[in-house]
């Protein structure tokens, strides 16, 4: 450990860092085991090489954005149709990752790893991304509990209770941060390093030799994917990795997340692109619903109903489905569903049991459809789920069922709104449930239960770019005939604080809410409908 004297003459330690890397996150010894000289010099290298054409790509991504904004739907590309239309599949899997028929997904929190690693899900998603509100400490101790968890030394110890590991946990994966993030606690060159690479680099250092000797690999999911040429970059960042670490190519494996609007028109594109590291795609419903409007903006053909409205059977959301089922047995990989959010409802038997029905219902069309394999949020959905995809899924998956004989679904179809209606109720959800988010997100947690659900970042952008949506879109009415305008905003808004005040307090109202509730009102009152919510919040958190 090195130190550095402060202005008062006290030793402050520092992490030894390689030349012109610097770490501003506060050190402590354990966070030094994974920041090491070493696995710091290897996220530079990543960062040095493909920082640039990141920013390029974020660039492209403005730039299509403004054509959008200019009235231009999205497409198909013309110039990759001989790709489309060609014979083609990806690398073969390994052999844990043939059968996924349930994942969980939560946060690297210490307690939340062990259990879904014991959850007797087939694979477990650690989510660096939409259900981790990114403080330094939560970054880099995720790293700490998933770099036990791979050597299966991972413990926790409560008044209640010890938490080890089973015989036989599930397959472990990592969803870095999306490509848009940086991590502002690490800077190489002076600059803010990509907080994906960050998440990826110190992961994948620390832990691929070890998986691999343990018959697994580096397996990861890549979030908010907009097109196939930030695959490809995901893609080189793989093939430099395994180099510099002496492992074979096409040892990673990654799952397209397909959750933003841009991304369904290159689905075969993005297998492409991942081939030798493809491990499939999965339809990110939530976040794909967010991307629908702040891709198509204040149009009233692309005007949305209430969220509850928008479901997976409405026709836009079952041809999203339907061609990234399609896409990938096509090309002889995993399609998995959407993600299962309930959580139980322990003290009312009858509520429960609803839910849980919904559940079963939503996992029997997943898999009827041709999914081959789902996502839960919750221990406790685990059973419902399996045995749903026991009973229709005999095999590892579904990938050489005969394929569907309706045709691709058109571009047509996949922008086509929902019939709908926007009810004083839904307006009224949207800013409770992106306030009380944004409130926990802005005090560290980012997967948050509310009104018996899970909700990570992904629900929080629904509501709020629906509520930047309806009140900038021209003769938005309620179904009762009241305009969606600014003072009925103002109002509910008032009611939803006031109701919200009154139960947690007005010193820790104070303390974590008024900055959500600033924040939230900016990003939906504003002319543009900001990218990310996340972009802004991160500058609040420490």
């Amino acid at each position: 450990m090195e130190t550095r004297a402060t202005p008062l003459g006290v030793a402050k330690p520092e992490y030894r860092c390689p030349e012109r890397v610097k770490v501003l996150g506060t050190h402590t010894e354990s966070f030094a085991d994974v920041l090491t000289p070493s696995a710091l010099a290897f996220i530079a290298e990543l960062h040095r090489r493909f920082e640039p054409r990141r920013r390029e790509l974020l660039r492209q991504r403005q730039q299509r954005q403004a054509e959008f904004a200019a009235g231009r739907r999205p497409d198909f590309l013309p110039e990759t149709a001989q790709l489309r239309e060609s014979d083609w599949q990806v690398a073969p899997l390994p052999a844990d990752l043939l059968d996924r028929r349930v994942e969980i997904t939560g946060p690297t929190e210490r307690k939340m790893v062990i259990n879904a690693l014991n959850s007797g899900a087939s694979t477990f998603m650690a989510d660096c991304e939409d259900s981790l509100a990114p403080t330094w400490p939560n970054v880099v101790q995720g790293q700490l509990n998933l770099r036990d968890a791979v050597r299966r030394c991972i413990s926790l110890e409560t008044p209640q209770k010890t938490y080890r590991l089973t015989e036989r946990p599930a397959v472990l994966l990592l969803r870095p941060r999306g490509w848009h993030l940086s991590e502002k606690h690490v800077l190489v060159d002076g600059e803010e390093i990509s907080a994906a690479l960050f998440d990826f680099g110190l992961y994948f250092f620390h832990n691929a030799h070890e998986l691999l000797a343990r018959g697994s690999g580096p397996y990861f999911y890549l979030p908010k994917l907009e097109s196939h040429l930030e695959a490809r970059l995901w893609n080189e960042v793989f093939e430099l990795a395994q180099w510099a670490l002496k492992i074979p190519k096409g040892t990673i494996k990654a799952t397209g997340l397909i959750e933003t609007l841009p991304a369904v028109f290159e689905t075969h594109e993005i297998l492409w692109e991942l081939r030798q590291h493809s491990a499939g795609l999965n339809c990110g419903r939530w976040d794909y619903i967010f991307s629908y409007v702040k891709t198509l903006g204040a149009r009233p053909e692309f005007r949305l109903p209430d969220r509850a409205q928008v479901t997976m059977t409405v026709p836009n959301m079952a041809a999203y489905a339907r061609l990234v089922i399609d896409t990938c047995h096509r090309r002889g990989v995993h399609a998995l569903g959407g993600m299962a959010a309930q959580i139980p409802i322990r003290d009312n038997p009858a509520e429960n049991a609803i839910a849980l029905d919904k559940v079963r219902l939503d996992k029997l069309r997943e898999a009827r459809l041709g999914h081959d394999g789902t996502w839960v949020a919750h221990p406790a959905l685990v059973s419902i789920a399996r045995e749903v995809f026991d009973e229709l899924m005999p095999g590892a998956n579904q990938i050489d069922k005969p394929r569907s004989p309706e045709p691709q679904p058109t571009a047509a179809e996949l922008l086509q709104a929902p019939q709908g209606t926007i009810t004083e109720a839904g307006l009224r959800q949207n800013l409770d449930v992106a306030l009380r988010y944004l409130g926990a997100w802005l005090g560290g947690n980012g997967c948050v239960p509310l009104y018996h659900l899970m909700e990570d970042a992904a629900t929080a952008e629904i509501s709020r770019v629906q509520l930047w949506q309806w009140l900038h879109t021209p003769e938005t009415v309620l179904e009762d005939g009241r305009p969606v305008a600014p003072e009925l905003y103002r109002q509910l808004l008032s009611e939803v604080v006031n109701q919200l005040r009154r139960e947690v307090g007005e010193e820790h109202y104070a303390a974590q809410y008024r900055p959500a509730l600033q924040l939230l009102d900016r990003l939906v009152l504003a002319d543009q409908c900001a990218d990310f919510l996340t972009l802004p919040a991160y500058e609040l958190l420490p």
